[in-house]
């Protein structure tokens, strides 16, 4: 009742209704892989809620603090500000530790989901025209998630997050000329400095929230606006979305995965111990604790660096230090290959056209074989990252380890890459339903060259203005307007399940769904057949069964009150009636 005085306003004076009944009708596919994406956007939420819960109680300080807490071991020690601050909201503070582990496993489902949703862009070619700019803005999300990890990791200041930033601090200061510079910069002095937790703290609560925030924002704007890919099926075309629509049944459907994921993070906060920083205790530059591994995003970078021979150099009298190559080098390289692959693959291929449909990936060989090994080898790094835990489960020389992790870590990704290869090619040419179809034949023959298929054979042609042979037939259903879609050969593919007001209405909705289908108005399906004689005798005694018992049960309660109330009283005290001493107001109350 309140609401829709204040909607109805809100539109007379910002013209909101077209716009929002044009939202309301965007078709989302129901594919079960586009919803990785959302994962990532609920955990974003999930970090948001809980981080702005933490910033009330974290004190990012590298200031002395005296440690007076429920944590026995450490009561009386001299720690940092930022230290105590967060074994004080481990131990102390209501839902303090729920709290924080739940923002921690969130910032860990957080990136696993973006890399995910990157990997499926990737191998069903969803990175294609015109969706470059989305791919791009995806990219940078992962890498603004993994430098907001490490520093939401580095706060604390215990000795492992300690740890960590000295390694990533000698990284940067390996870069010839600007390294120094840079970190300095960054830190405010040479580290340890006492304005590098403050300084994280603010890149981490303000400015990278800020600019997630935003390339959000503009990610969603842009996937509104270009449509939703799918993939190919009955009645999918380059030039249709086939799926539910936003209101109601996505919106339902997208809570409940909110829903889940919602519980999936607390309940891993709330059951799941993760970084219990009063183990570590606080940092100090003189000591270092073993085994210290980071968090799996970034364990590829700590395997990197594990593996690289230590080979040094110089360049016009610049020293090249051994953690240039695995930190620098590897890391730039590996997010410079992401940033230009739409733009390699389109001219390795000459495919210029719009895409709307997506691969499979078994029709794109080279492609899914580059990605697979690119996906080994970084999984390599980050198991090699593990070496020294590996070695003592193990019980084997940990420096033999290390020298096998360096073949593995060449040697996997060319084999996994050169496998998926193959197994593209045979599912493409043998045409099987799945990987258990394929035979020792299929396998043979896709290590044989086979002939050189055009760019786009396997995709569907190029989306046109004029689509001659299909059709949008509308008509008049009463009050109200439907429509549905026919191809060329005349069968139905597609009926509008929600009828509207107009025909305008309803050539709008159509045009979106299927934009260059010439539009016609026919009669309506025609009026179901009337009922048989028997069907109609069964209402007609139906009707007048229940109309005689409802008369029968009327009688019958009306019998039973009047047997209820018996006799009147004829003493005025039994009565109720007042009695002399007793006045009745006008208000009928003595």
């Amino acid at each position: 009742m309140i609401m829709r005085p204040l909607a109805r306003a809100l539109d007379d004076r910002l013209r909101l209704s077209p716009i929002t009944r044009r939202a309301l009708a965007k078709i989302f596919p129901d594919h079960w892989s586009f919803m990785l994406g959302e994962i990532a956007l609920y955990s974003f939420i999930t970090l948001i809620l809980t981080g702005v819960y933490l910033t009330l109680f974290f004190d990012a300080s590298s200031a002395d603090r005296v440690y007076h807490g429920s944590y026995a071991p450490l009561d009386g020690t001299t720690t940092s500000a930022a230290y105590a601050s967060t074994v004080r909201l481990s131990w102390d503070v209501r839902a303090g530790l729920l709290i924080r582990q739940t923002h921690h496993w969130a910032a860990l489902a957080f990136v696993a989901a973006i890399v995910l949703h990157l990997s499926r862009i990737f191998f069903t070619g969803a990175f294609r025209k015109p969706r470059e700019i989305n791919w791009l803005i995806g990219v940078t999300m992962l890498a603004l998630a993994l430098a907001n990890g490490f520093t939401g990791y580095s706060m604390p200041d215990d000795l492992l997050s300690g740890l960590g930033l000295r390694i990533l601090t000698s990284v940067v200061e390996s870069i010839p000329v600007i390294g120094t510079w840079l970190v300095t910069l960054a830190l405010g002095g040479e580290f340890p400095s006492d304005d590098m937790i403050p300084r994280m703290f603010i890149t981490h609560v303000l400015l990278v929230p800020a600019v997630l925030v935003a390339l959000v924002s503009l990610h969603l704007g842009i996937l509104v606006r270009q449509k939703h890919s799918q993939f190919p099926g009955p009645g999918r075309t380059e030039h249709n979305v086939v799926g539910s629509r936003l209101w109601p049944g996505y919106t339902l459907r997208t809570l409940a995965l909110f829903a889940w994921v919602l519980a999936v993070l607390f309940a891993l906060g709330g059951l799941v111990q993760i970084n219990p920083v009063w183990l570590y205790g606080p940092f100090a530059p003189a000591e270092s604790t073993s085994p210290a591994q980071p968090d799996w995003y970034i364990a590829w970078g700590d395997g990197a660096l594990r593996l690289f021979p230590a080979w040094e150099f110089r360049i016009a009298g610049y020293l090249v230090p051994a953690p240039f190559f695995p930190g620098v080098v590897l890391g730039g390289l590996s997010f410079a290959a992401l940033y230009l692959w739409p733009f390699i693959e389109r001219w390795r291929t000459g495919d210029h056209q719009p895409h709307q449909l997506l691969d499979r990936p078994r029709n794109h060989p080279v492609r899914l074989g580059i990605g697979v090994g690119a996906l080994t080898f970084y999984v390599a790094l980050v198991v090699a990252a593990g070496d020294d835990i590996l070695a003592r489960l193990l019980r084997v020389p940990l420096y033999d380890l290390l020298a096998l992790f360096r073949v593995l870590v060449l040697v996997l990704p060319i084999l996994a890459g050169i496998l998926a290869f193959l197994i593209a090619r045979a599912l493409r040419r043998s045409e099987a339903a799945s990987l258990g179809g394929l035979t020792r034949a299929d396998l043979r023959q896709a290590t044989r060259p086979g002939p050189r298929h055009p760019v786009g054979e396997d995709e569907p042609e190029a989306p046109t203005l004029h689509r001659p042979g299909e059709r949008i037939e509308l008509w008049p259903e009463g009050e109200l307007w439907r429509w549905r879609y026919r191809n060329e050969a005349g069968q139905l593919t597609l009926t509008n399940n929600r009828a509207v007001t107009s025909e305008e209405e309803a050539v709008e909705t159509a045009g979106l769904a299927y934009p260059g289908v010439d539009r016609i108005v026919v009669p309506g399906p025609p009026p179901p057949p009337p009922p048989g004689r028997m069907r109609t005798a069964l209402r007609r005694w139906s009707r007048a069964a229940a109309a005689a018992s409802l008369l029968v049960s009327l009688l019958l309660e009306r019998r039973r009150r009047g047997g209820d109330q018996g006799p009147q009283p004829s003493d005025p005290a039994e009565s109720g009636s007042p009695t002399a001493d007793e006045h009745v107001r006008p208000g009928g109350r003595p």
